[in-house]
């Protein structure tokens, strides 16, 4: 009895010893993965919410933007040093001092572009370059804006007519981005048997849709096209009431069935689009009267536009620039637990473009604008910058549709082909 009690109570120590390590290993790792996790949140909040303060900065160069284009010879009047400010500061206040600000809020989203470019995991140096460091930004940043005001007129307005393509390649994204949303928000309301209720909804707000798109274009022909003297209004407002029924017709055709929801909400866009460009032609224009009444005078609902014309400058940049997945052509990869939460290069490239388009808007896309005090994206440039923008939108829109149609119907075609093919080699 008593050699098998010493036989046995060896393997009962090795056993309980090599179940105590797995024990302590498993926790160790445990705790690993807790504290990896927790790092990873961290990081992911702390990058959340430097997007924010990037939005806060490009929302104050703005102000600077607008505060240089209409006070700029009152505040720099004072700094004589500043050779490439001009006598009186002229080249340094109005549209130069626009497109000057315009230009260094460009090269800091730029340097921020360049080095924050093909961050992956929230572990890279890139990463805490993107979401600290806010000191040695702040120098960066002040850095950036200072530049401009040293360079010559002539140079300044080279950027400026380099800031026209990139305003346009702005505009572009934003609407890509805008009918991505779009199509997203079809597919949540209008996804099919399943969800009724859903659909029920979805039809409701298509209906509402539509008729505010009816409503506006009404509204449009009433204030200004009811005389002939606005032929060009009549053919903005009536080439928008086109451009809907196509949409609608589309959307409807039985090869590709998408529902109203879409081309309704696209549809409003359209007719918001048109209207927002009608509202930017000068102000002495006998066919839009409300602006030739306010042509001499600054009132509340005139600053109210003006600031509301900011914020919407400023959110749409935002916007565009955390969507990055709208722009991915390849196939989207799971989101892993350490992969960053949205592209910090394409965020800053869209913050450098959005830089050019804001200089654009507060000169309202000529060089040799006069622009008057609390006004932003006034006259005949800014009126056809948006219409246009109104006609690529809805091209982009059936493109989108009908998109899909026609590559079925190749790869149809393409495996009719191959069967032919292989009939006839048959004997």
């Amino acid at each position: 009895m008593g050699p098998e009690i010493v036989a046995t109570k060896p393997e009962a120590v090795s056993v309980n010893t090599r179940s105590g390590n797995s024990e302590v290993v498993q926790e160790e790792l445990a705790l690993q993965l807790e504290q990896n996790e927790s790092d990873y949140m961290f990081a992911k909040k702390k990058s959340l919410q430097a997007r924010y303060v990037y939005g806060i900065i490009f929302l104050i160069i703005n102000l600077k933007a607008w505060a240089f284009r209409d006070y700029g010879q009152k505040i720099l009047s004072v700094f004589n040093f500043l050779r490439a400010c001009g006598i009186g500061a002229q080249n340094c206040s109005h549209t130069l001092g626009v497109l000057r600000v315009s230009l260094g809020c460009f090269i800091f989203f730029l340097v921020m572009f360049s080095t924050t470019i093909k961050t992956k995991k929230l572990n890279e140096i890139r990463n805490s370059w993107h979401s600290n460091w806010w000191a040695l930004k702040l120098l960066l940043l002040m850095i950036s804006m200072t530049i401009p005001f040293f360079l010559s007129a002539t140079y300044v307005e080279l950027y400026g007519e380099l800031a026209r393509i990139g305003a346009g390649i702005f505009l572009v994204l934003q609407l890509v981005s805008i009918i991505e949303f779009i199509t997203w928000w079809n597919n949540y309301w209008m996804p099919g048997d399943e969800r009724k209720k859903s659909a029920s909804f979805g039809l409701f707000m298509s209906t509402i849709f539509y008729l505010a798109s009816v409503c506006g274009i009404v509204v449009m022909y009433i204030f200004y096209g009811r005389r002939l003297e606005c032929s060009l209004n009549i053919f903005f407002i009536t080439w928008t009431a086109v451009l809907l029924a196509v949409m609608m017709a589309v959307s409807l055709h039985s090869k590709i069935n998408r529902g109203l929801l879409s081309s309704g909400i696209m549809a409003s866009y359209l007719v918001f689009l048109c209207w927002s460009a009608i509202r930017s032609e000068p102000a002495n224009d006998k066919c839009n009267k409300k602006s030739e009444a306010n042509a001499h005078s600054t009132d509340w609902t005139t600053i109210l536009s003006f600031l509301f014309g900011i914020c919407a400058i400023v959110m749409a940049t935002f916007s565009t620039g955390i969507d990055s997945q709208s722009f991915q052509f390849g196939k989207n990869r799971d989101q892993e637990e350490d992969d960053i939460p949205y592209d910090y290069g394409f965020f800053h490239l869209v913050f450098a473009l959005g830089a050019m388009y804001f200089g654009m808007l507060f000169i309202s896309w000529n060089l040799k604008n006069s622009a008057r005090k609390w006004s932003i994206d006034v006259g005949w440039a800014s009126t056809w910058v948006k219409i246009v923008n109104e006609w690529l939108a809805a091209t982009i829109y059936l493109w989108k549709l009908m998109a899909p149609v026609a590559k079925a119907g190749k790869v149809m075609n393409y495996e009719d082909s191959l069967r032919r093919t292989d009939d006839t080699a048959l004997p």
